[in-house]
């Protein structure tokens, strides 16, 4: 079975670069050069819509296995990723749509995360719809990465060794 990639962001140019649309552009950045053939849905609807826009591509709980959402969050420092399976949305809005048309929680996410690390260590949360700084370049191009990374390992290798892979850094 094909793999199903969903990046999940806004649609509309007032809405690029923006870090609720990483996702999404982190997917378009690194779609070409996977390695193994693939459905690369960007959804045109907004981000609390998504899961309309995987339906159709996701008849069963069984094709839903093939299914990778990646979308940003707040609980993640920037330039992290972590990859999981069968978690919760922590209320992620496009990740319950998404869930509610696929009607299970048994596919693939890469969280990305867009929330700066305060000295202390602490997550400081941003506001969704705003735009990445220059300075946030360097995380960004490590997120980036992994995320290619990730989706390579995981397309060749399968999810246990994306995690291992991605998840301990």
């Amino acid at each position: 079975m094909q793999w199903v990639l969903v990046g999940l962001g806004n649609p509309g140019k007032e809405y690029e670069h923006t870090r609720h649309n990483v996702g999404r552009e982190f997917l378009l950045a690194c779609a070409d050069d996977l390695p193994k053939k693939a459905t690369v849905v960007t959804p045109d609807t907004f981000m609390n819509k998504s899961g309309s826009a995987v339906k159709p591509y996701i008849k069963s709980a069984k094709a839903a296995e093939q299914l990778v959402v990646l979308h940003d969050d707040l609980d993640l420092p920037l330039g992290t990723v972590k990859i999981s399976f069968g978690r919760g949305s922590a209320g992620h809005k496009g990740v319950e749509s998404v869930e509610r048309a696929v009607k299970t929680k048994n596919y693939v996410r890469f969280r990305i995360g867009i929330s700066a690390e305060k000295k202390s260590g602490a997550v400081k949360k941003p506001d969704v719809l705003g735009k990445f700084k220059s300075s946030d370049e360097a995380e960004l191009k490590v997120a980036r990465k992994s995320v290619k990374e990730g989706l390579e390992i995981l397309m060749t290798e399968g999810l246990g060794k994306a995690m291992t892979a991605i998840n301990g850094r």
